[in-house]
């Protein structure tokens, strides 16, 4: 990370010809099991991973705010005073779109002094490892402390999530920005989206000789494109047809009442998010109470689940998880929005190379491109540098 830290730095001074006064990370993260229950106001529980978006940011005396990034070959500027969604294009509308709803919670921005910004990441982009909330609660943390603002974590994090619905147009839960800015190392943030209250659950992974492999795919997804919203939008004509406010508020036992009321598809989308909420539940009492040993089956089932009565999983995301389970995981799902990403295997340390040839070959068997697989390990999140 010390290698990113002088980038950003050289990147920053590059750009804009002074040094930065101070440099800001925030983590992407890992959702262990949860997938899609976040904005059904249900459970998840997601881990901060070592791979971090690294933010500098610099004063200006002009009222206007400068985002840059290895990633752009410009400098995007805009007037505080503009900031709003429908002027905000492209990959800067995730750091704009920050600022912009830090207003809406309540910042004065008619009073805070112009800033430059630049960006460099070492989370894959469309991997299914938010790399966008990565980069809003990087940019919240940097901008609420030089422009002492006050807010504490859970209201960034509610400021990532507006930005990433209202600026940037995709439907997201706020997970990824809770898992960004409340997690820390050796555990996974357990979080009730519908109260917003965490609390923090020891994975003990590295205690139990396990490792956890992502294997991303190299298959691109957006959470703004429309699998994803229509995968919502299911969701809230369940919830309207079963007269509940939010999926949340169902259980197993009211699925035989919605089978005879919902369509098939609608019902097999409510079956996800049902039994889902139940798998992360009956994860965090097994890792308090058994350990990561016995999670394996959970995980097995919620790759299922995803893959059949969600149907956000793709070939390429199949394959990875059914050789990793025939090859010594314990267990394997896909992990993120679907439709591509990375899927995630629990491993025996002294398994990871094994299961990482047999990925390999089985992808080259298939004709599909060589995944990117690395290992990850539950970190600390936003700060300071």
């Amino acid at each position: 990370m010390s290698d990113i830290r002088q980038d950003v730095v050289a990147g920053f001074e590059e750009a804009y010809g002074s040094a930065p006064s101070g440099i800001w990370s925030a983590p992407g993260r890992v959702n262990l099991i949860g997938e899609h229950t976040d904005y059904n106001l249900g459970f998840v529980l997601p881990f901060a991973i070592n791979r971090r978006t690294i933010v500098a940011l610099g004063p200006r005396d002009d009222g206007r705010i400068g985002v840059a990034s290895a990633y752009a070959d410009e400098v995007a500027e805009i007037a505080i005073a503009d900031l709003a969604p429908d002027r905000l294009r492209g990959w800067a509308a995730y750091p704009l779109g920050v600022a912009w709803a830090l207003g809406q919670h309540g910042a004065d921005l008619a009073a805070v002094p112009g800033v430059n910004l630049f960006i460099e990441s070492t989370v894959p982009v469309g991997a299914g490892l938010s790399s966008s909330a990565a980069i809003e609660s990087a940019v919240a943390l940097a901008l609420n402390d030089v422009w002492q603002l006050g807010f504490d974590r859970p209201t960034l994090a509610k400021v990532g999530q507006l930005a990433e619905n209202k600026a940037v147009g995709a439907p997201t839960g706020i997970m990824d920005q809770s898992a960004a800015l409340l997690g820390r190392e050796d555990h996974a943030v357990f979080l009730d989206c519908r109260s917003l209250e965490s609390h923090l659950v020891r994975l003990g992974f590295a205690e139990a000789g396990l490792e956890v492999l992502v294997i991303d795919t190299g298959v691109k997804h957006s959470h703004a494109t429309g699998g994803y919203a229509s995968r919502r939008a299911s969701c809230e004509a369940g919830a309207k047809a079963l007269e509940v406010a939010s999926l949340r508020d169902l259980t197993v036992d009211d699925l035989p009442r919605a089978r005879t009321l919902l369509d098939d598809e609608t019902f097999r989308r409510v079956r996800h998010v049902v039994t889902e909420n139940q798998r992360v539940l009956d994860t965090v009492d097994r890792l308090r109470t058994n350990g990561p040993l016995a999670i394996g089956e959970l995980l097995d089932a919620s790759h299922i689940s995803m893959r059949d009565d969600f149907e956000i999983s793709v070939p390429e995301l199949d394959l990875a998880v059914e050789t990793a389970q025939a090859n010594g995981a314990i267990g394997a799902r896909m992990t993120g929005g679907g439709f591509g990403g990375a899927a995630i295997a629990l491993v025996p340390s002294d398994g990871i190379s094994r299961i990482q040839v047999a990925i390999d070959g089985a992808f080259a068997e298939h004709g599909f491109g060589q995944p990117t697989m690395f290992t990850v390990t539950a970190s600390n999140g936003a700060a300071r540098d």
